[in-house]
């Protein structure tokens, strides 16, 4: 049985590979974007991604809980996910208003 502080631990690590996990579907994205790709191309990328986080999820999980599917490791991978996308979406509200802000003053000059 495993301690708080090691739960806690693989818990963070959880995190931080679900944070993994969001920025290379994101750099997908982005590359999808910069280069058209047909439907089937699209999927393939898609199965092979989902491939690829299967792999790298399960070699994770089996590092820190020795195989065992925790519920903690679960959340956690989840919360990494959530984390990188409030990021992401607070990164462009600053972004869209330094923006604005700075369209603002150059109307006033």
């Amino acid at each position: 049985m495993l301690g708080i502080e090691k739960e806690a631990a693989i818990f963070l690590y959880a995190c931080l590979s679900g944070l993994e996990l969001y920025f290379c579907y994101r750099i997908l994205h982005y590359f999808r974007h910069l280069v058209r790709h047909a439907a089937w191309a699209v999927n393939l990328e898609d199965v092979l991604y989902w491939l690829g986080v299967s792999i790298y999820l399960f070699r994770q999980m089996y590092r820190t809980t020795y195989g065992e599917i925790r519920w903690f490791f679960v959340l956690g991978v989840l919360s990494g996910v959530w984390a990188g996308y409030k990021g992401i979406r607070f990164l462009n509200e600053i972004k869209k208003k330094s923006k604005k802000y700075l369209e603002k003053r150059n109307e006033n000059r």
